[in-house]
């Protein structure tokens, strides 16, 4: 790292000490209209990191979009060592289409990476985005909800065998991490086997936002700034439980038959084994089938749908012991489950008593 600040190159110069809102074109439309992405750099003041923060990867997850709105506004250049860039919108077709997926071809812009300049519309945009951002910083915080019709618990994913990696989990400071490379061309695998640590931060549901997960994401945000020296006048808050869900792990527990669901797990979104977590019923309800739980878990995600196929998701469900437990039910008494915007059921209040 070079001994004074550094501006930072996005067709134009963002010297040290200023903040810029900026363009970066990643393509055409079918009438040539530039793609453009919009983009902040906070440049700081004093030599530092650099730390990329991207929101809508996947246009209808709209909670990072919140996120990144705040951090723009928040820090002030003169109080940074290093630079933040922050992507408002990764997948603007997307985002402009209110649909996970690159429009027209359905491709998943987040299987695309690092892409390449002869390749599909959504790979030429991964080159793009790769070349003119990620390898530019040092670290990645890329933000993201469940997908459309389910509910996901507040937690980041991360290949914590890597050891920068593991640092970045812990400076982000989240009370639930699931552990594992990811998918190939995934940005997080392509970016962290690059050398810049990379974590997804997964909250909430898709086309909304939450502002208690929008919270956590900006408190997690602030304690990587902290950890790395970025924020000098900040100490980093450390969390006092971490739960790490390995591979194998977790499962999907899917819908044995086509029908109606009702949820019966509660108040806290643990089950033990056996205990049923919801009866699938057809429209006359004379044919039920009761889910139950293979094993004691946390449930991660939750289908937000009421009717569903066979084979359709119901809740990610994470292997726990009694300290998990424990640990879970005080956190779930501190925060709230009303507050947290994520556990609730067909406008049913499942608050701890």
């Amino acid at each position: 790292m070079s001994a004074g600040p550094r501006p930072f190159e996005l067709g134009e110069t963002v010297a040290p000490g200023e903040t810029r809102h900026l363009y970066l074109d990643v393509g055409e439309t079918y009438l040539g209209a530039p793609i453009e992405i919009p983009v902040t750099v906070v440049n700081g003041a004093r030599a530092g990191p650099r730390l990329l923060c991207s929101a809508a990867m996947h246009g209808d997850e709209l909670n990072g979009v919140s996120v990144v709105h705040e951090l723009a506004r928040r820090y002030d250049p003169e109080d940074l060592a290093g630079t933040l860039v922050l992507v408002h919108v990764m997948n603007v077709p997307g985002y402009i289409a209110q649909q996970r997926y690159l429009p027209i071809y359905d491709q998943d812009l987040n299987r695309l990476f690092p892409g390449s300049e002869h390749g599909s519309t959504g790979s030429r945009m991964a080159r793009r985005v790769y070349d003119r951002l990620v390898s530019r910083c040092d670290m990645v915080l890329d933000f993201h909800t469940s997908t459309r019709n389910r509910m996901t618990l507040f937690h980041v994913r991360a290949d914590t065998s890597d050891p920068a990696v593991a640092d970045l989990v812990d400076a982000f400071g989240a009370r639930l991490v699931l552990d594992g490379a990811g998918s190939t061309k995934m940005l997080r695998r392509v970016a962290s086997d690059a050398g810049v640590p990379t974590l997804t931060v997964e909250m909430g549901e898709a086309q909304r936002f939450q502002p208690r997960l929008v919270e956590m994401g900006l408190r997690g945000v602030e304690n990587v700034l902290a950890t790395y020296g970025m924020l000098p006048a900040v100490d980093p808050r450390p969390v006092s439980y971490r739960m790490v869900v390995g591979h194998g792990e977790s499962t999907w527990v899917r819908a044995p038959t086509g029908g109606l669901v009702e949820m019966h797990w509660g108040p806290y979104p643990v089950v033990d084994e056996g205990d049923p977590i919801c009866t699938v019923s057809n429209h006359f309800q004379t044919e039920t089938d009761t889910v139950v739980a293979p094993f004691d878990g946390l449930l991660i995600g939750i289908v937000a749908n009421p009717h569903v196929q066979p084979g359709h998701p119901l809740v990610h469900l994470a292997r726990i012991d009694d300290v998990d437990r424990d640990e879970i039910e005080r956190i779930f008494d501190e925060v709230g489950f009303s507050q947290h915007g994520t556990f609730h059921w067909m406008g049913r209040d499942v608050s701890p008593a």
